[in-house]
């Protein structure tokens, strides 16, 4: 059974720009640490064309199992990522407007 750790956030309008360089270098600490992503099967951001509020991105981290994403979260929540660029990242997003969910797929 495959799910997804999904997480939807606006930015901030006057941070949008910032947001790009900011999310470049994390995906390149991403490509530098495999070890800590070894159960991901597959990473997609996506952000709204037309509808929707301005600025919302939306994650999509796909995991074979509920126990893979277990693992993998509580290893983020003790790495680099969470002194270094969490603390960043929420900087960027408009308060109260983080979700985090997991979905399963039905095929």
């Amino acid at each position: 059974m495959t799910i997804f750790f999904v997480e939807t956030y606006v930015i901030k309008p006057d941070k949008l720009g910032e947001f790009t360089s900011f999310f470049k270098k994390l995906m390149e600490w991403v490509k530098k640490h495999p070890d800590l992503f070894k159960e991901v099967k597959s990473f997609k951001l996506f952000t709204h064309m037309h509808g929707g509020k301005y600025g919302t991105y939306v994650e999509m981290w796909e995991l074979e199992t509920l126990a893979d994403c277990e693992k993998w979260t509580n290893r983020i929540m003790q790495s680099e990522y969470m002194t270094t660029f969490h603390p960043q990242a929420m900087g960027l997003v408009v308060p109260g407007t983080l979700s985090v969910e997991i979905w399963n797929s039905v095929q």
